[in-house]
């Protein structure tokens, strides 16, 4: 080996020796920080060497799932396998260079550095503790006196003692650092050697084991390119078939609203929606809904079970929301409600359709079925008139409502189609229906008709009240006055649906068949009669006599009916916000039209025909208005603004009112003095009304421009009945904002005071008339 320091200069201990030392020294310590570092890393790649080889194998298992599944495949199959089978040979290679550098490469520097240098260290500190020794024993003899024999002797035999330990010490040193500086070459050289062996024999290896798929990695590249041809040629078939589907329409997903109650699987529509939780913080979440069995259910998952949300469709409605957020709609059953959001107006108005369709559909199927819901309703259910609307269950009140509603003219029949024993009917045309055209109503939204249950639903005795003043005969007598004139037949009862339905939406949609200009004095409506009973003229529809839908200038100002005049609304005390002299000159203006016989109503226009019918109360004549484009909440400017709404309650006609509430009068529209239909009717001591107006959601805390509101001027006329109803509903509403209800009914106490009231307006109004006079009774 190379002598890197000599022995004969270790013995002088020269400037020149101690130098070499301090770079042995310094070099020593530099290769042990490296090898350090390098056992580090390579502890690191052995280690990820290992992870890299499980890695590999599960990728390999990977592999040979993926042939599994293609074992109807003999080229993918074949390929994989044989990949993964030299894949796996190569990475069981791979292991055995990770062992073999683990007790080749790892191991040896490790010995090199807890045995040699370590070694090297130690032979270093003796050196240096002897070096330290020979200097203290040389200052001690060169500080001696001379005069002290003892003392000299003394230093003298330590210093020679001192000079013998460091020239041992010295050439031991000196030995094994030329001893680890051979080492340190040779050691590393090995394994150097030993590494490139290992990774040589690895990667020779895997040549070998590739080499062996040469030829069918050649027959494989044929295949392949044989494959990029077929998919070429498949591309542009696809292209040329996507060009020709983006040209269609792509703008709906149409695939979601058909309604299809043959379905195979059972579900007639399904799709996504958003629903909203009946919990205190109102989410809403997106869900897939789907109508199947005759229930409406959502679930989140395909895999979940389905939710149910109505347990019978037939026991439902459905409506549209008047939510913030747009396109939602509400099915309301029996015990709860469920509000929901589509994403465009069109899938909304098909989900309602389909909701309204499945509700028909059921009914048709099971109408003849003993066991079906409704006739457990008719069997189980009693009470009279109890629950609110559209609750189940039918007792006698409920099979009198029936009897006494189809005893109308003509309401033995569908008005439609003329099918027999009708048991639906649409509340805001005042019309029965079979199941079919109930159905086919429906599907036309709330705006047109509302169709509710004779049968399955609870009816409020207004509600039965204003059936009983129109009917089939007088509703057809309008809506199909010129049936004579068209070629279009009228369905029967075994007409196919499509029929049906193109004849309802013609004759309630279009009003094709309506007689829009009879001539004057032809017979078209009934004479429109005062409240006296006197008549007046026919209200003909002559267009040289009839202006359009929007009054002339020159018109502004309709003449007065009898019956109950404004002066009616004038409170018992002055101090409601009333003048003496508006009193006076109301009270002129209703003498001098008292002396009237009668009137010529031929020259108004719906919206005003429609208010003077409503104060007669001529329902007939309000229907043809509404049939000919009257607005509900018409204003008359030359009346103090007032609404046919209020002319109704002038007349104190529950069924009048109710009439123009099912056909959307707004019950919070205000006069010019900021009265709306509540407050007229506290004025006048309505009772009924008042009833009638807080179940369809009146604000009871309107205050007029006198700043009087409904309470406070039932307190001041003295009227017990009504302070009790409006307190109660106030009281009811706090009740329920306060227990965050939703969907809830309200309190019972609540519910059962004004079903009496109800009861008693419809039935008994001489009750109420008599306790409006007489406020003290």
């Amino acid at each position: 080996m190379t002598v890197t320091l000599d022995f004969e200069e270790c013995l002088k201990d020269s400037p020149r020796f101690r130098s070499e030392i301090e770079v042995v020294q310094g070099d020593v310590s530099e290769l042990e920080t490296r090898l350090d570092k390098l056992i580090k890393q390579c502890h690191n790649m052995l280690e990820a060497g290992k992870v890299y080889c499980h890695t590999s194998k599960s990728f390999v298992n990977g592999l040979q799932e993926l042939g599994r599944h293609y074992s109807s495949d003999n080229l993918m199959k074949e390929c994989i396998d044989k990949f993964s089978k030299k894949l796996l040979d190569i990475v069981e290679a791979k292991g055995e260079v990770i062992s073999a550098t683990q007790e080749t490469v790892r191991m040896k520097l490790q010995s090199f550095v807890k045995e040699d240098v370590r070694k090297f260290k130690e032979v270093r500190k003796e050196f240096e503790r002897s070096s330290e020794s020979l200097e203290g024993a040389l200052l001690k003899n060169a500080q001696v006196a001379r005069g002290k024999p003892h003392e000299v002797d003394e230093a003298s035999n330590s210093l020679l003692s001192a000079r013998k330990t460091f020239r041992s010490e010295a050439l031991d040193y000196v030995l094994e650092i030329n001893v680890i500086e051979a080492k340190k070459k040779t050691d590393i050289l090995l394994v150097m050697l030993s590494l490139i062996e290992a990774q040589a024999q690895f990667f020779q290896y895997g040549h070998k084991s590739l080499s062996e798929l040469e030829d069918f990695k050649r027959s494989l590249g044929e295949e392949h390119t044989q494959s990029v041809l077929n998919s070429a040629r498949e591309k542009r078939d696809m292209e040329q078939r996507h060009a020709a589907i983006k040209k269609k329409d792509m703008s709906y997903d149409d695939s979601i609203m058909d309604f299809n109650a043959e379905a195979a699987n059972g579900i007639v529509m399904e799709g996504y929606l958003y629903k909203r939780a009946s919990n205190a913080f109102k989410t809403w979440s997106r869900r897939w809904f789907s109508i199947q069995k005759n229930q409406l259910v959502y679930q989140k998952k395909f895999k979940d079970q389905p939710t149910v949300v109505v347990e019978d469709l037939r026991l439902c409605t459905v409506k549209p929301s008047s939510d913030e957020r747009r396109f939602c709609f509400e099915v309301v059953s029996p015990s709860k409600s469920c509000l929901m959001q589509a994403d465009t107006e069109r899938q909304q108005q098909a989900w309602m359709r389909a909701v309204q369709n499945s509700i028909a559909s059921a009914f048709q199927e099971r109408r003849e079925d003993p066991h079906s819901p409704r006739e457990r309703c008719n069997s189980t259910s009693s009470g009279v008139g109890g629950g609110l609307p559209g609750e189940p269950g039918e007792g006698p009140a409920r099979r009198d409502a029936l009897d006494e509603v189809q005893a109308i003219a003509g309401n033995k029949q569908c008005c439609d189609c003329g099918e027999a024993g009708p048991d639906w009917a649409s509340i805001n045309l005042g019309i029965t229906l079979c199941i079919v055209c109930s159905g086919i109503h429906r599907s036309l939204g709330v705006h047109f008709s509302k169709v509710r249950s004779l049968t399955l639903d609870s009816w409020e005795p207004e509600l039965i009240k204003l059936m009983c003043e129109l009917g089939n005969d007088a509703i057809n007598r309008i809506y199909e006055a010129r049936i004579q004139e068209i070629t279009i037949k009228k369905p029967h009862p075994t007409s196919p649906r499509g029929d049906k339905e193109t004849w309802i939406r013609s004759k309630y949609v279009e009003k094709k068949f309506i007689q829009k200009l009879p001539e004057a004095g032809g017979g078209g409506l009934p004479l429109l009669r005062r409240a006296s009973g006197r008549r007046t003229r026919a209200c003909t529809h002559d267009r040289s006599l009839r202006p359009p839908l929007k009054p002339k200038p020159g018109r502004a100002t309709l003449p007065r009916l009898s019956g109950p005049s404004n002066n009616d609304l004038a409170p018992k005390k002055n101090n409601t916000g009333f003048h003496k002299a508006e009193e006076g000159q109301q009270q002129q203006q209703d003498e001098e039209e008292e002396e009237e016989e009668e009137e010529d109503l031929s020259t108004l226009h719906p919206g005003a025909l429609l208010y003077r019918s409503a104060g007669r109360p001529n329902f007939l004549v309000m229907a043809d208005a509404l049939a000919h484009g009257a607005d509900v909440n018409w204003l008359n400017a030359a009346k103090d603004s007032r609404s046919p709404l209020l002319q109704a309650v002038t007349a104190n006609s529950l069924a009048a009112c109710e009439f123009l509430l099912q056909n959307g009068a707004s019950v919070n529209q205000a006069d010019a003095h900021g009265r709306g239909p509540l407050h007229h009717a506290t004025v006048l001591g309505h009772t009924g009304l008042v009833c009638l107006f807080l179940k369809r959601g009146a604000d009871y805390n309107a205050k007029d421009k006198y700043q009087k509101d409904p309470i406070g001027i039932a307190v001041e006329n003295a009227n017990a009945d009504i302070v009790t109803l409006l307190r109660i509903a106030k009281m009811n509403k706090e009740m329920r904002e306060t227990e965050g209800g939703f969907g809830q009914s309200g309190d019972a106490t609540y519910q059962d005071i004004f079903r009496d009231f109800s009861h008693m307006a419809s039935n008994n109004p001489e009750k109420l008339k008599r306790r409006s006079a007489d406020p003290k009774s």
